[in-house]
């Protein structure tokens, strides 16, 4: 892999990664919500979980999925029904009210799992093997499975951290409600692109 791809690749992988999408805008409610500490889990969750993904089309799984038509539909539907399940949590994660148990963050496997349905995590994925390894070796597609973790994880730390710097402004039981709603209803928009297509 010559010098030229991995800056590309590295490039690519930051713009990919800090640019808003579901995995960043799920961060920016748990940050807000949880706390940078306590979204630790999802955020590794985010980038190891991508990093697999990435392993795994270099290794062929991207050819399953164009040899097998259906996989894709199945696939596309358990997104929407999983991102749908995820708006609804995340528009009910306000602070409780006193007596009442309150809300988790994403689990790292959970995290990890959803990359799995997560239509910009399978485009970037599909982008970085197809484009940056011309020739799929064992190696090739371990460097960008290192590069892109390498900065990924820094990126979705960035939406944690905002998300937490924001958590002063959502000081009222009914500030954090608009906020977790809208945060909600950002990452049903996200879904637009894949029902059009």
């Amino acid at each position: 892999m010559t010098e030229e791809l991995v800056l590309g690749l590295a490039l690519f992988a930051f713009v990919s990664s800090i640019t808003p999408g579901p995995n960043n805008l799920m961060l920016l409610a748990s940050g807000a919500n949880f706390g940078f500490r306590r979204t630790l889990p999802h955020m590794f969750g985010i980038s190891i979980g991508h990093m697999i993904m990435v392993a795994l089309m270099g290794a062929g799984l991207a050819q399953i999925f164009s040899l097998y038509p259906p996989l894709q539909v199945a696939l596309k539907a358990g997104a929407v029904v999983y991102m749908v399940w995820l708006a609804w949590k995340i528009a009910h994660a306000a602070a409780p009210e006193p007596g009442q148990a309150g809300g988790r963050p994403l689990t790292f496997l959970q995290a990890a799992g959803f990359q799995w349905v997560n239509p910009k995590a399978w485009m970037m994925a599909v982008t970085a093997i197809t484009a940056y390894t011309p020739v799929q070796t064992i190696w090739t597609v371990a460097i960008v499975c290192v590069v892109f973790a390498s900065i990924n994880l820094p990126s979705v730390g960035s939406w944690t951290i905002l998300g937490q710097k924001m958590a002063v402004l959502l000081t009222s039981r009914a500030r954090l409600v608009w906020f977790n709603r809208s945060m909600a209803v950002l990452l049903l928009a996200s879904l637009y692109p894949v029902l059009r297509a």
